[in-house]
């Protein structure tokens, strides 16, 4: 199997995890507030949903797709929002449950039946086939984990969360420019360990500045779905130590993260 049929494999086992999540929900379940800023889980399908037909778009009709990307430009910091609000009020969970699944699907088919080389565009640089799919699996990994937190759901890291840890290491550089900020010059060293204990590693082995912790803590850190203070990975130079506090996988304005846990008497 290639390696883009590989991550492909692991996109559509990424969106059937989520699924089997929210597809026992009633409305209840459905209208349960996530950590997102006003976003209930039904939000958080609506968004997957969208994102995925946007991909799709981009993947089929490039030309179209710049119209979206036109409209992401004239309202940066509001553009997501309003298309997750406006499929909200406009279908039910029902509804936006049976049109994720079905985008999720052609985005998946036009994705694996692409030619060897291909490059889609989207808001930053134009993305291989595999990039795209690694971008789509982080995203449905991130918007699940809100939805677990809000239900109370402890989920099971797999191995797919390599695919999140190689786009956040991989973002390194975006993060600060995304804030202004020049980028480091010199690679770092990370080092994450998996639950079974395996080492998945990355930049050389002798840099000065070094990023070491869980798998599972690092993907939390990089889709900014945990602070920086709750999670077990450490930095080594004070490069490293900055990117940690900055770090995110995904496109766009950083938004506000998580706020550290409070203790069970109230206190931080």
């Amino acid at each position: 199997m290639s390696a883009v049929a590989a991550v492909i494999d692991d996109l559509r086992e990424e969106g059937d995890e989520l699924d089997a999540l929210v597809g026992v929900l009633d409305d209840t379940g459905w209208r349960t507030p996530t950590p997102a800023e006003r976003w209930t889980v039904v939000h958080q399908i609506a968004h997957l949903g969208w994102t995925d037909e946007v991909a799709l778009l981009a993947a089929t009709e490039p030309d179209r797709f710049g119209d979206e990307v036109a409209r992401a430009l004239a309202a940066p910091e509001s553009f997501v929002d309003e298309a997750a609000d406006a499929l909200v009020a406009a279908h039910t969970p029902d509804a936006l449950l049976a049109r994720w699944r079905e985008g999720r699907q052609r985005l998946g088919k036009v994705l694996r039946d692409a030619p060897a080389g291909t490059r889609i565009p989207w808001y930053g640089p134009p993305m291989s086939v595999a990039s795209m799919a690694t971008a789509r699996l982080m995203e449905t990994w991130a918007h699940g984990q809100d939805i677990a937190d809000a239900l109370g759901v402890r989920r099971v890291p797999t191995a797919r969360l390599r695919h999140v840890a190689r786009i956040g290491v991989r973002a390194r550089d975006y993060a600060y420019a995304v804030r202004g900020i020049t980028p480091p010059e010199e690679e770092f060293r990370v080092e994450l360990h998996t639950p079974g204990g395996e080492m998945i590693a990355y930049g050389p082995q002798d840099a000065a500045q070094r990023v070491t912790g869980p798998l599972l803590d690092f993907c939390l850190l990089v889709t900014r779905r945990a602070h920086r203070s709750d999670l077990a990975v450490t930095a080594e130079g004070q490069g490293a130590d900055q990117w940690l506090s900055i770090a995110q996988a995904f496109a766009g304005p950083p938004g506000p993260g998580r706020p550290p846990r409070a203790e069970p008497d109230g206190h931080r």
